[in-house]
């Protein structure tokens, strides 16, 4: 079950007796089954990924025949939660998944549940669930379940106090949930409303450029999304957050994937197409950005890490229109296609 964007940004419906608010974790989705004694961890895209987390394998220690839902997170050195420390793990399997999770430990943060004991919840209301998994939670603080922390998503009261709370501590923003809300699996539901402090989108990316005075080294990617024909509409230049440690995880995923022609549908500006290396749009990306411009292009946006676990956000109508009207602007002397 996926959040609806906050209708008015930066804020959630406030009422505390239709609501639930929680805190809008930075890390990556995670379906964990413990059916048969045997842990099974699945992503939003129904992914199987156990093997990349071997430190999660002893959730079966949590209960029986249980399906938690709820977010993966590694923290920063602020003890902050987020997808850019998490990233390099994703992907991962045997010894390498092995070592970096001793070199990258995590915490599950679980947030609901739609199965106990072999007992579907889909169809209760979220009160109902939490009314389960709360007191089972409660045995969780100490568990070993295979080296990863695992822990309660809190409840709160008011949805300003959330995003106040989590943008003074620099997290990401807040959920705001409908008490009496089932569980819709794969809908994307206005019973359930997300608000970010800084805009994050799941990206395709079509090329990169390499840093100055290099020819190999990773310095930006070309990104863009698909419309509702499926067509790859540019949406800018990411330069920001590509380290050299993010340059050297890049490297390898993009050069096998290098092809003659670029794969977007709209005019990629000159500036941004020099020393362009295109690529088969078969990477998907995290950004994080300050909205769009005019032009339908990203704000400021940063690199935050590789996405395994989703699909890319598809742009609207009006953000087509923008990209088209800001290819007239830029023709005099533009690349093309």
């Amino acid at each position: 079950m996926l959040a609806t964007p906050a209708r008015t940004p930066g804020a959630l419906p406030e009422d505390g007796r239709t609501w639930a608010y929680e805190v809008k974790w930075d890390g990556m989705r995670l379906l964990a089954s413990t059916a048969g004694g045997r842990t099974r961890l699945a992503s939003r895209t129904e992914r199987d990924v156990t093997g990349a987390f071997p430190d999660l394998a002893g959730l079966t220690a949590a209960g029986e025949d249980l399906l938690l839902d709820g977010e993966v997170v590694a923290l920063d050195a602020a003890g902050r939660p987020s997808f850019g420390v998490l990233a390099p793990r994703l992907g991962l399997s045997g010894a390498r998944a092995a070592a970096a999770a001793r070199s990258t430990p995590v915490v599950y943060v679980v947030f609901d549940l739609l199965r106990a004991d072999g007992r579907d919840l889909l169809a209760e209301p979220l009160r109902a669930r939490r009314a389960v998994l709360e007191p089972l939670a409660a045995r969780w603080e100490g568990l070993d379940v295979g080296g990863a922390a695992l822990q309660l998503s809190p409840v709160f009261d008011h949805g300003a106090d959330v995003l106040a709370a989590t943008r003074a501590q620099g997290l990401e923003g807040g959920v705001a949930k409908r008490w009496d809300s089932p569980y819709r699996p794969g809908e994307r539901s206005p019973a359930w409303v997300k608000a970010a402090h800084r805009a994050a989108r799941t990206v395709v990316v079509g090329g990169w450029r390499p840093q100055e005075g290099t020819r190999d080294r990773v310095g930006a990617l070309l990104v863009g999304a698909p419309d509702a024909d499926g067509r790859l509409v540019y949406l800018g230049r990411v330069g920001s957050g590509i380290g050299p440690r993010a340059a050297a995880h890049l490297a390898p995923r993009l050069r096998p994937l290098a092809r003659d022609a670029s794969p977007f549908a709209t005019d990629v500006p000159a500036v941004d197409a020099r020393d362009a290396v295109w690529v088969e749009p078969a990477l998907l990306a995290e950004v994080r950005s300050l909205g769009s411009t005019t032009g339908g292009r990203l704000r400021q946006p940063s690199y935050v890490g590789l996405r395994e676990d989703a699909e890319p956000d598809v742009v609207d109508a009006a953000t087509v229109e923008a990209a088209a009207a800001a290819s007239a602007q830029e023709r005099p002397g533009r690349w093309r296609r």
